[in-house]
């Protein structure tokens, strides 16, 4: 879609409304340009209806510049807010397994450069449209002076033009390349922050990462926005070179070939001249849009990937579960990872044949690479297996119910993520609840709640992953999953988590999956299920 197309179909009454006022601004240019003229031409008495007609023409054009700036930011920002929650809630509802291929790099570049870059394009409208109704109406009064002239610098405008947008295409590749190269710095960024422990401690990993990830993609991203401001400068020039032969035919060439008179000449080259600003004024915005359609190209195709994989119930979420649960099936299940995929590309996990009752505690043990968190993302919901059934209750799930199913989870992962606050938790008393978890927690001293938020999380990983236990806890969902939760906990705090915690969800009702190494507490749980390279042993 392009971006006029993108515009109209987000408000096409309001970009009507907008594209008036830019076009009454123009033409009230336009008979100002008239009236100078005509004074010039008519010097004399004092002309009353000109001066009038200056005066009303000048109301004419701050009315609509104001009307038309106010109107743009607005619909500007209603039509960035309205994509920004488009994308957001596309990326909630796309399944797990399809974002981690989309990649996180991809979707943080277009939710914050290409978002950027095309709210910027999109305030350059009132500009264009007052200064393309100005252009539209000299031409007219060029025309009006004399039809041939005008014919002639039509012909020499249409060649400037199509010279200027043949550059501009040459610009859009490189422009297109530089923004892929931003989502390789994201992801080099991203390496340089959650790595840097790693990079410090070793100084051959630091150089090497520097000279190969980060140096060569800075170079190549300078590389194409260099390019493309190449052909932006060659456009630029083209041009000016245009207008100028224009300038110069209409001064010394026009005079001696035509039969133009002195005044409409005069008209013509003042005219000309008048048009420089507009002309200058449209051509320095159009780099701007280009960079808005290729960043509008690279939003549609990743809403597109994202957008083929979307469930419609998905779109509707839900924190109510339904009836009570008793047993939780998986049968001849089976998950393998795509093969072209970098993360696990030849692992296959089952087939699994698996079930989990309320009241129950269950250790999932196996090594590095077994399928452990596979398994966690698949009995939660997060991954869809390609064989197999999954039945709670002995209602299968399927794309209508699993986001359904996925309410009967609470999941501690192992590389969790901690939110400031108690995130659609409700209930009674909610911060005494977490203040007495707190205080169990031995967390207490170092944090407060209010309203349901913490005072920080600027904590130590073990710390942290006690506040996550914390809210998983007060969810007070019928599943719990806990992925290598106290591998990183002093052993007070394991036996909390093993003695008090766990027993205590179990005398609830709930039923538990616990990810652990910790074999001294194994006879706590009610069965120990072992998995090796994706399956049950």
């Amino acid at each position: 879609m392009t971006l006029g197309k993108y515009l109209l179909k987000a408000s096409p009454v309001m970009l009507g409304i907008i594209a008036l006022a830019g076009i009454l601004n123009g033409l009230g240019g336009v008979g100002v340009l008239a009236i100078i003229n005509s004074r010039l031409q008519h010097s004399g008495a004092f002309p009353t209806v000109l001066a009038l007609g200056f005066l009303g023409l000048m109301l004419v054009r701050l009315a609509s510049s104001g009307l038309s700036q106010i109107l743009l930011v607005r619909f500007a920002q209603d039509t960035i807010f309205a994509l920004t929650d488009r994308l957001c809630r596309s990326v909630v509802s796309t399944p797990f397994r399809q974002l981690e291929r989309i990649g996180i790099p991809r979707i943080l570049t277009v939710l914050t450069d290409d978002v950027g870059t095309l709210s910027n394009s999109i305030l350059t409208l009132p500009s264009l449209a007052t200064n393309g109704a100005i252009l539209v109406g000299v031409g007219a009064y060029l025309a009006w002076l004399s039809w041939a002239t005008f014919l002639g610098m039509l012909g020499l405008v249409v060649v400037g033009g199509l010279t200027y947008w043949f550059f501009l295409t040459k610009a859009q590749l490189d422009i297109r390349r530089a923004l892929d190269g931003r989502d390789a710095l994201f992801r080099q960024f991203r390496a340089l922050t959650e790595g840097i422990k790693e990079l410090k401690l070793h100084r051959g990993r630091r150089e090497v990462f520097f000279s190969r990830d980060i140096v060569a993609t800075v170079d190549r991203l300078r590389h194409d926005n260099l390019a493309a401001t190449r052909w932006y400068v060659l456009a630029d020039s083209c041009s000016n070179a245009f207008f100028y032969l224009l300038i110069g035919l209409l001064l010394f060439v026009v005079p001696m070939v035509g039969r133009l008179p002195l005044e409409s000449i005069t008209g013509y080259v003042f005219a000309c001249l008048y048009l420089m600003a507009p002309l200058w004024a449209i051509i320095e915005r159009l780099p701007v849009l280009n960079r808005g359609h290729v960043a509008l190209r690279r939003i549609e195709e990743c809403e597109l990937s994202i957008a083929a994989s979307i469930r419609t119930q998905d779109l509707v979420l839900s924190n109510e579960v339904s009836a009570p649960w008793h047993r939780l099936e998986l049968e001849g299940v089976v998950f393998a990872y795509e093969p072209e995929s970098s993360l696990n590309g030849d692992f296959v996990l089952g087939p699994l044949d698996f079930t989990l009752h309320s009241q129950e505690v269950v250790f999932l043990v196996g090594g590095n690479g077994s399928g452990k968190s596979t398994f966690v993302k698949l009995l939660a919901g997060l991954y869809v297996p390609q064989s197999g059934e999954i039945r709670l209750d002995g209602k299968c799930v399927f794309d209508e119910n699993r986001e359904s199913y996925r309410q009967h989870f609470s999941v501690v992962f192992s590389d969790f993520y901690l939110f400031e606050d108690l995130l659609g938790l409700k209930g009674a008393d909610l911060d005494g609840k977490a203040r007495t978890y707190l205080a169990q927690l031995q967390l207490d001293r170092k944090i407060q709640i209010t309203n349901g938020r913490f005072s920080t999380t600027a904590l130590s990983q073990g710390q942290r992953r006690r506040l996550a236990l914390l809210a998983a806890y007060l969810e007070d969902r019928p599943i719990y999953v806990f992925d290598e939760w106290a591998a990183d906990q002093d052993p007070a705090y394991k036996d909390i988590f093993y003695r008090q915690l766990l027993p205590e969800l179990r005398s609830r009702g709930k039923a538990v999956v616990v990810i652990t190494h910790d074999d001294r507490y194994f006879h706590l749980g009610d069965r120990v299920i072992k998995l090796d390279y994706g399956k049950v042993v």
